[in-house]
């Protein structure tokens, strides 16, 4: 049996555990294991900041479907973390996190870069570890893994102390499955439960799903359209789980919620049955509970008991893996017709396609969205799509089109600034031959814009779209419509984001008007290296159908018509 330094063991745990790519920032109490990485068969990405190490990680788990994995150092590496975790826990992203801790002898006596990091992650971590010995270390890996990845996948810190990685020990690995006393990852749905989800089913007349991102992380899209098409049911689809069934399949409305089509919105309230799948009934989704759908039986399946009925009751509920839940109700589900209520929710489009602003005449101006649509068209719809926060996330949202799972990767329940340029990386990774595109508002991509470096470094190929309003946009927009445009704080000064491109080695073009858009575009997909697009758009636009905090669902802040526009002269906008 050969001897193992616990620096050692922390890899061959890494690749037994199918590992190729760790993003990480070195530091002294991480030091032993850096050391010991020069020895084994795994790239590492060298970062620019720790936060920029979690959401790359996460950027790679949520494209490619593995676990992504993450390293820094005590103290301030591992408290620079915390905002990727965080990130990575309210979207659900099977992330594991390593971190070197001050020797264990020291511990608790405010050591140079002392920090009790597993005292902070304890709320935006599904588990955490602490290992001070070297024989603890196997053990708490292989359970670190399982935990990301089984059941509700999210993030796990392991934090070795420096003594512990240089400390040595005879090894093998062990393949034993991991097993945890009390943890059921996925436990099926009883027949009774299926039997009650059923009736619900057959009762309904105005049915609706909710599709979340619960459909792509348990691999049920295929299940979830032939369930839709079986009782021919519109499907409504969440921030996070657009892809999860293509746009263009005629059942799906879009997008449901604060900045989702009106029309999504109204049916849901009219509906007489939401089928919950793989979502959270998140605030950004329902708008005022009270009000929300108020003659719908709800039907909620969902892997994490914890979400039964935390937001909206239930009136049946299944805990389990949404895949073999489908297939069950599947073998039993018989044939529906609703043709009457999905011609009738289509019919509520009415004038959306006149208020929408692809629409609308050009002036002169470039809008957000004409941006967002042409990269759309330009790319065909199959580009990997990883977006900040703001109004650029709600717009592309709304403008790009996905069809496969895994092609829009964005922050989600955090509202992370800052998360795409990193988290595009990530995906990058996992997918070389995919086409990616980060697409960032002007304040989120100064939070993380070093990493351009990363990427330089790396050769990682990356196109970048900035969407360029001098304001923190989507924070402008709220005072606008709530805080009479008093403009606090959100006007906001740029540096010279293609001198910043070329800074780093990297190219940069300046865009202002549309009929520069598609040459620009199709430039940077045919260059080899990352390049960077300064979209400068139109300033006061707003995103619209907008939900205020607290109304109801469908008590929606609308685009003017064109004709309102006209006699009052005001800017399409």
């Amino acid at each position: 049996m050969p001897t193992r330094t616990g620096a050692q063991i922390i890899w061959e745990c890494l690749v037994h555990e199918g590992v190729q790519t760790v993003f990480g920032y070195p530091g002294g109490a991480i030091l032993p294991t850096y050391d010991a990485m020069l020895d084994y068969p795994v790239r590492h990405v060298l970062v620019r900041h720790e936060q920029g190490a979690t959401h790359m990680a996460d950027g790679y788990a949520r494209a490619g479907g593995s676990v992504g994995v993450a390293m820094a150092t005590s103290g301030p590496g591992a408290t620079n973390m915390v905002t990727g975790i965080a990130t990575a826990m309210m979207d659900s992203s099977p992330v594991v996190c390593i971190t070197g801790q001050v020797p264990s002898k020291l511990i608790g006596y405010d050591a140079f870069q002392e920090t009790d990091i597993t005292g902070i992650t304890v709320p935006i971590t599904k588990h955490n570890y602490l290992v001070t010995r070297v024989e603890d270390i196997m053990p708490a890996m292989k359970e670190a893994f399982h935990l990301a990845k089984s059941g509700r996948p999210g993030p796990v810190l392991v934090d070795i102390t420096k003594d512990a990685q240089q400390g040595s020990l005879d090894w093998q690995w062990d393949p034993t499955p991991v097993k945890m006393r009390g943890y059921r990852p996925s436990p099926p749905a009883t027949r009774a439960d299926l039997a009650k989800a059923m009736a619900l089913v057959r009762g309904s007349r105005r049915p609706i799903i909710l599709a979340g991102q619960g459909v792509i992380q348990s691999g049920a899209m295929k299940e979830l359209v032939a369930f839709a098409e079986r009782i021919d049911s519109p499907i409504a689809m969440t921030l996070l789980g657009l892809g999860g069934v293509p746009a263009s399949h005629r059942l799906n409305l879009g997008m449901m919620g604060m900045h989702g089509e009106a029309w999504v919105n109204h049916a849901i309230q009219e509906a007489d049955l939401l089928m919950a799948f793989g979502m959270r009934f998140d605030d950004r989704v329902t708008g005022n509970t009270k009000t929300y759908a108020p003659h719908a039986k709800k039907l909620h399946v969902d892997i994490d008991p914890s979400e039964i009925n935390k937001n909206v009751p239930s009136d049946v509920a299944i805990v389990g893996d949404l895949r073999g839940t489908l297939k069950d109700l599947l073998d039993t589900l018989e044939p529906a017709d609703h043709a009457p209520w999905v011609a009738y929710i289509d019919s509520m489009k009415g004038d959306a396609a006149v208020r929408d602003i692809q629409k609308l005449p050009d002036s002169g101006h470039l809008y957000a969205a004409h941006v967002i649509n042409d990269i759309w068209r330009i790319t065909g719809g199959k580009a990997v799509v990883v977006t900040d926060v703001g109004q650029h996330q709600m717009w592309e949202a709304q403008y790009y089109h996905h069809e496969t799972p895994r092609s829009l990767i964005t922050s989600g329940g955090l509202g992370t600034m800052g998360f795409a340029l990193p988290a595009a990386i990530g995906a990058k990774v996992a997918r070389p031959d995919a086409e990616v595109w980060a697409i960032v508002g002007d304040g989120g991509f100064q939070m993380t814009q070093a990493e351009l470096t990363t990427a330089a470094q790396e050769g990682v190929k990356v196109n970048i779209a900035i969407i360029n309003n001098g304001y923190l946009g989507m924070v402008r927009q709220w005072q606008e419509f709530f805080y009479e445009r008093r403009y606090a704080a959100t006007p906001l000064r740029s540096p010279d984001f293609v001198k910043i491109a070329e800074a780093h080695g990297l190219e940069g073009f300046r865009v202002a008007t549309r009929s520069q858009v598609a040459d620009i575009v199709q430039r940077a997909r045919c260059a080899e290296g990352t390049v960077l697009i300064d979209f400068s758009v139109e300033q006061e636009d707003s995103v619209y159908p907008m939900v205020p905090a607290g109304a109801a669902l469908d008590a929606m802040i609308r685009r003017p018509e064109p004709s309102v526009l006209a006699e009052t002269g005001a800017d399409p906008i």
